[in-house]
């Protein structure tokens, strides 16, 4: 069965990601063709990228880049919960991903965003991200309003219709992630 992390990008204090990655988990809880797991960048206190050499020759010293690669490389898919932090992606995923290289490689992806334009920007910014790691990311991606989706800016209440968008997005996450897990092997 694939093995699929559900991240949580934002460290921010009072974040709105930790509530939209529990909804999307719940939903993932409802389906039978994949395990998922919650992971919370926050828990592995990454700094910022502190190797001495490129991810890419997969020589790490650090404790906590050892056990975020164990983490990371134990998925065969990836769902990113993103805020849209000045058109971009927020910082602490961009460095958690930078921490790592192959442990990302010919894996799947999809994107869960939020913010005044749906997380549109920072699932873009993701997209050129993944297209460098070789993860296939997905067509479908879920966009989360702060003025629809949301109660005051901080508190989640989901349109109906999102729930239909997340299940799309993990079609095709499973689909992809299991053909590619296929090419790992």
């Amino acid at each position: 069965m694939l093995r699929i992390a559900i991240i949580i990008g934002s460290t921010r204090p009072g974040r709105n990601g930790e509530s939209v990655a529990r909804w999307v988990y719940e939903i993932a809880q409802q389906r039978s063709d994949a395990e998922f797991e919650l992971i919370d960048i926050k828990d592995f206190n990454l700094p910022l990228l502190d190797e001495p050499v490129p991810p890419s020759l997969g020589q790490y010293t650090k404790e906590h880049t050892k056990a975020w690669a164990a983490k990371i490389d134990s998925f065969d898919a990836y769902v990113f919960v993103t805020p849209e932090y000045n058109h971009g992606t927020s910082a602490a995923l961009k460095n958690a991903i930078d921490f790592l290289y192959q442990e990302w490689t010919n894996k799947a992806a999809g994107f869960v965003g939020y913010g005044s334009a749906l997380g549109a920007r920072a699932v873009e910014n993701l997209r050129l991200v993944m297209g460098e790691l070789q993860v296939a990311d997905v067509r479908a991606q879920v966009g989360l309003s702060l003025f629809t989706d949301f109660e005051n800016f901080s508190v989640f209440r989901p349109a109906p219709q999102q729930e239909q968008s997340v299940n799309a997005m993990f079609d095709q996450v499973i689909a992809w992630g299991g053909a590619l897990k296929t090419l790992r092997k």
